[in-house]
């Protein structure tokens, strides 16, 4: 499976600081991210929303994309056991669906498609949610470090690897369009598609660091985003 070789791949990776601690959710949340493969990543996909890493309070506690615990718990039915990663930083432990924090990307992105198509079956009907790199990152004192954060080099491993994985979603999907959650998601998406079809698109990313996405209605933003790029009518 593409994930676990992903997993495996992106695992002999080391990283130095600002990074003290990398987890790895694709391994010790293996059972949930498979649960939604399974239940979600089936068939063709017109549309595949592409996020940029998981979040502490998100994926990192899920194995989700975005995995906020109350939509992927409630609202896409993901129930499985999440272990700990092997090297925790002890201001964020992973609580697996336990977590009492929500992250509100996560939130945001699964309330928009919640409230349009209504059930998730309809939504993975024709949409899929992945991202880029399957690493979380935290400095020493656990704050959530992003990928653009990493030293040129470390960085350009990743990728490497990363942007190989993508273009095998690409392969397995067949999408029309791949929706870039932020610019950085943009930009790598551009890059895996060259050569191909699949049109390139981007939405606000829904972030609390993100002024513009707590200026205004997200869900509205980015749907009005979405209509008149013409992924959505």
């Amino acid at each position: 499976m593409a994930a676990r070789e992903l997993s495996a791949a992106v695992g002999r990776l080391r990283f130095a600081a600002p990074v003290a601690h990398v987890y790895n959710p694709l391994a010790y949340a293996r059972a949930a991210h498979e649960q939604f493969l399974q239940k979600y990543g089936g068939g063709r996909k017109r549309v595949i929303f592409l996020g940029m890493n998981p979040g502490p309070f998100g994926m990192a506690q899920t194995g989700v994309p975005f995995g906020e615990v109350a939509a992927a718990r409630d609202w896409l039915k993901i129930s499985a056991p999440v272990a700990r990663p092997a090297d925790e930083h002890p201001k964020r432990p992973v609580q697996g669906f336990a977590c009492p924090r929500s992250e509100v990307s996560g939130r945001r992105l699964w309330k928009l498609f919640s409230e349009r198509f209504g059930s998730p079956e309809k939504f993975a009907a024709e949409h899929f949610v992945v991202n880029f790199c399957p690493l979380a990152f935290l400095s020493a004192t656990g704050s959530n470090l992003t990928p653009d954060k990493l030293g040129k080099a470390e960085r350009a491993r990743l990728e490497k690897i990363c942007d190989a994985h993508l273009r095998r979603v690409l392969e397995i999907l067949q999408p029309e369009w791949l929706i870039g959650v932020g610019a950085f998601a943009r930009k790598q998406g551009e890059l895996a598609v060259a050569g191909t079809s699949v049109r390139v698109g981007q939405i606000l990313h829904p972030s609390p660091a993100s002024p513009a996405a707590n200026r205004q209605d997200w869900g509205k933003s980015a749907t009005q985003e979405l209509v008149a790029q013409g992924v959505w009518k």
